[in-house]
């Protein structure tokens, strides 16, 4: 692996650049609230839930929230809208395209574009989040990590949708939904608290579901997402073979709803189900398995016994 990375490279085949420019100042404001904000309430929850700021309406609410915004982003986000896992309804596009902006990750298309730019580099010059960015000594790795857990985050390169997500760029109604990721940003924090004093009958009921099921669950969904950009890139099994360093992290299966099995996402990327051995659990396939069931998704590219043979024997 080489000691850096040249993020400007446009590979001779590409019809257009990697990279479209730099995010404006508004837009690059807007990432480090959208990470702050939740983190800076990630590291004050101890102190405010001691004895007096959680409740079990606020737990609820946390998962209903965080199933929602996190299955957004595996589900859809990830195995659908990048890698055409499986085919949708129109309406439940949108829907899931919806439930994804409320991960507060970033618009639709701006995510699958770094996505699809990752998997088309990944480990590689290009790739916009490696941890292997700096080389392989104990410090590089430090600071691998930290890029690409985050870091790589509040680099300011804008990656070129129109050559990694034109079909999104030109769906009129996805790109609806990527112009309103404000309105949806807002309505992942307000909705918490409006249930919370609902529920409650209480002005304090919301401030607790807001500061629990709103902005501590988008900092948690936050760190479990950008893990497996960092810890499964860096430790863990490959049992299946891989262009990269992807590797299948158990610890994180459940808090990513499967998508921590991520040595076989990397060896077979359209494939709908990551979880793919005995005991591993992949929340995010079952529930692409109940819309297959109701007849709103078709076409979904389950795993074959003879690709799973063929991917583990050649990494051997």
């Amino acid at each position: 692996m080489t000691a850096t990375l040249d993020r400007s490279q446009t590979p001779a085949k590409g019809p257009k650049p990697v990279l479209e420019g730099h995010r404006s100042s508004g837009v690059q404001l807007s990432v480090y609230l959208g990470v702050i904000f939740p983190l800076a309430a990630l590291l004050a929850a101890v102190p405010f839930a001691w004895g007096w700021g959680l409740t079990w309406v606020d737990v609820g609410l946390f998962v209903v929230f965080y199933a929602i915004s996190g299955l957004g982003i595996t589900v859809s986000y990830h195995r659908y809208f990048t890698h055409g896992s499986f085919k949708a309804k129109p309406w439940l596009r949108v829907a899931m395209a919806i439930a994804g902006s409320m991960a507060v990750q970033g618009p639709v298309i701006t995510w699958v574009a770094d996505h699809r730019r990752h998997h088309a580099f990944s480990d590689r010059d290009g790739d916009p989040h490696s941890p292997w960015l700096f080389g392989t000594s104990p410090v590089a790795i430090a600071k691998g990590f930290w890029h690409a857990h985050m870091g790589w985050l509040f680099d300011r390169d804008q990656t070129n949708a129109e050559r990694f997500a034109p079909d999104l760029v030109k769906d009129p109604a996805i790109k609806k939904v990527d112009d309103l990721f404000w309105l949806w940003s807002l309505l992942t924090l307000v909705l918490p608290a409006i249930l919370g004093g609902l529920i409650t009958w209480s002005f304090w009921g919301a401030v607790t579901a807001f500061f629990w099921a709103g902005l501590v669950r988008v900092c948690v969904l936050h760190h479990v997402t950008w893990s497996v950009n960092s810890v499964c890139h860096m430790i863990g099994e490959r049992p299946f073979a891989a262009r990269d360093k992807s590797a299948n992290f158990w610890p994180l299966a459940i808090f990513s709803f499967g998508e921590s099995w991520h040595n076989l996402h990397h060896a077979d990327p359209t494939s709908a189900r990551h979880g793919v051995q005995r005991g591993q659990i992949d929340i995010s396939a079952r529930l692409i398995w109940i819309f297959e069931k109701f007849g709103w998704a078709y076409d979904v590219r389950w795993p074959t016994p003879q690709r799973l043979a063929r991917i583990a024997a050649e990494s051997k």
